[in-house]
């Protein structure tokens, strides 16, 4: 019986992000990260669970995949998985996966089968090849990508580099499914305490992170360094990163930083005496980001003359900056990989696969990234039908739940929206979204205390209906993917105050009917009740949470959060009066449990 299609699974290997891509005949058919399955935020180690994910959802085996694509950026996977069978690397492979990476067939795989690619040349692909455009330039800039010694593509000689110089920021320009590189920055290696840490290195990404480390104490929390810096002062920190011609400076981080974060049990991030001297330092790092890549898509642009411009890399997930290089660069158009950080590299492995080791046609456009499994209403009954949520909660289906739903935010309620299939990438995107009301200023407090638990400052994003967009934020530029900030119009601030931030602006996600009818309807009938057609979106998860997956994972922050209603599929589950008497005796023995389980002994 001959093959009905042709399988490419990219992969994310080993450190933080571990994700998987799988395409059917050139076309995304699934793609989810780890973490959305373990549970554990930007989940690294072995990537059996993801594989498993999208061969479940496909209804195949390791046996029907065509050809695998994968990256690590530490160094190609080969090599890391000869290195880990000796080597003990909690971190990358811990002792409770050992077993599964041992017995798994591409685990130590050497095969045609089987490919590693470059870093950067995974962003890359995972940009341009699912891009609306036929031709254009390519931006990539993250925290660290390949060594020098392990990059596959071609560069321009004159970007030379030592073997062990990292990837900082990589150029292209592209034809169809032809790509060039035409320009690499490096970040090269630093001596001393702490040098193998990326964020030590002299580049732009880097530096954010190393930011991100000063202030929060954790280098992945950029989303919130970027958050903050509106609420800093101009020009009371030195320059961080400086262009001098097209050459990038990063001045040495001296002990004038002689503040950073460190976590001491019973003390408040939010009243240390720091946080003035943390605010002018996010507005400067903020600001020097912008400038650099404003400076460097300028010169893409000159150079190539290209009118279409692609970005990825953990970077491009930087709305505000996205926002001025959208208005500023000179592009006619601008597009964002949804999935811009590591999680995408998965993306890009499988289209390095499809057209340059299959040489397939380009002919997939990513306008939405609504790419995880179904769960049907068979799923969500039986997660309903359990005994501890049914004595918590009500049930009620509706013959119109986007009619309901609307009611019910108008009426000031919180709403867990769980629909259809669930998002690729760090935005929640109008499938595994917490919605609300923007109207009333207080709902953004609300949202942050009793619902996400997370620091006051940061704000709230709004949705809004793509042909209402341009009356109510400032810009040409379309965001389907909330990657892109825009100024609200001074007459629309004070109606939807929830979503307006410090500097005016807001994150903002447009909605289309094609892409999303479900979210696009509930719109409209929020604006037929309110006037407005805005909600607040924000992800499905409290603080230090991936964002929900499963009816089990969505019901399990419901029943455990300030969330109102939770709406999943064409369901309203309410709590009910029993809800305050079971809820707390479930805390208190989960934490317990989690007491216990941390002070065991191993076996």
């Amino acid at each position: 019986m001959p093959k009905k299609h042709t399988y490419v699974l990219g992969l994310n290997t080993y450190d933080h992000d571990v994700s998987a891509c799988l395409l059917r005949d050139g076309a995304i058919a699934y793609a989810i990260a780890k973490e959305r399955i373990t549970r554990a935020k930007h989940a690294s180690g072995f990537y059996k669970e993801v594989i498993d994910y999208c061969l479940e959802a496909e209804g195949i085996t390791l046996d029907d995949i065509d050809l695998v694509v994968r990256n690590c950026y530490i160094m190609p996977v080969p090599e890391m998985e000869e290195r880990l069978v000796y080597f003990d690397a909690p971190g990358f492979l811990p002792d409770f996966e050992r077993g599964d990476a041992a017995k798994h067939p591409l685990y130590l795989k050497h095969s045609d089968k089987v490919v590693t690619i470059s870093h950067h040349l995974a962003h890359a692909y995972s940009a341009f090849a699912v891009s609306p455009f036929d031709d254009g330039v390519v931006m990539i800039v993250d925290g660290v990508g390949s060594y020098q010694s392990d990059v596959m593509e071609s560069y321009p000689p004159a970007d030379t580099a030592t073997p062990l110089a990292r990837e900082s920021e990589s150029y292209y320009k592209f034809s169809g499914k032809t790509l060039e590189c035409v320009k690499k920055v490096w970040m090269e290696p630093e001596r001393g305490f702490l040098s193998d840490e990326f964020y030590n290195m002299s580049g732009l990404g880097a530096l954010y992170s190393r930011a991100s480390t000063y202030i929060f104490g954790d280098w992945n929390k950029c989303g919130e360094l970027m958050g903050l810096a509106p609420y800093g002062r101009r020009d009371q920190v030195k320059h961080l990163l400086e262009m001098n011609g097209d050459k990038l400076q990063v001045p040495q981080w001296t002990a004038d930083f002689k503040q950073p974060y460190v976590f001491e049990p019973g003390s408040s991030w939010e009243k240390s005496p720091a946080m003035r001297h943390w605010e002018d330092l996010a507005w400067r790092t903020q600001d020097d980001t912008e400038n650099v890549l404003l400076a460097r898509a300028r010169w893409l642009r000159e150079t190539t003359g290209a009118k279409n411009l692609c970005m990825a890399g953990g970077v491009a997930l930087n709305c505000v900056a996205n926002g001025r290089v959208a208005r500023e660069a000179g592009f006619e158009n601008v597009w964002i990989q949804p999935a811009a950080g590591d999680d995408g590299i998965a993306i890009g492995c499988a289209y390095y696969g499809w057209l340059e080791i299959l040489k397939q046609r380009r002919d997939f456009v990513m306008d939405h990234s609504y790419v995880g499994r179904r769960y049907s209403d068979q799923n969500v009954a039986k997660e309903l039908q359990k005994f501890l949520v049914r004595i918590q909660a009500d049930v009620v289906r509706s013959d119109n739940v986007c009619r309901d739903t609307a009611k019910l935010l108008a009426d000031q309620k919180v709403i867990g929206w769980f629909q259809d299939r669930s998002e690729f990438g760090p935005r929640a995107l109008g499938n595994r979204s917490l919605l609300a009301d923007p109207r009333k200023p207080a709902m953004k407090d609300i949202l942050n205390s009793r619902v996400k638990h997370r620091q006051a400052f940061r704000p709230f994003a709004p949705i809004v209906l793509a042909e209402r967009m341009k009356e109510i934020f400032e810009g040409e530029e379309d965001s389907p993917f909330m990657l892109i900030a825009k100024p609200v119009r001074p007459e629309w601030r004070d109606k939807i105050p929830a979503i307006v931030h410090v500097d005016g602006t807001a994150r903002v996600q447009t909605v289309r009917e094609q892409t999303n009818p479900m979210l696009y309807r509930l719109l409209k009938e929020f604006e037929a009740l309110t006037g407005v057609p805005v909600l607040i979106n924000t992800s499905f998860n409290i603080k230090g949470e991936p964002i929900v997956e499963t009816p089990q994972d969505a019901v399990n922050c419901f029943l455990t959060t300030g969330v109102d209603h939770l709406v999943i599929h064409d369901t309203i589950v309410s709590k009910n009066r029993m809800h305050k008497v079971v809820a707390p005796v479930l805390n208190v023995y989960a934490d317990v449990r989690t007491l216990v389980a941390s002070t065991a002994q191993p076996a």
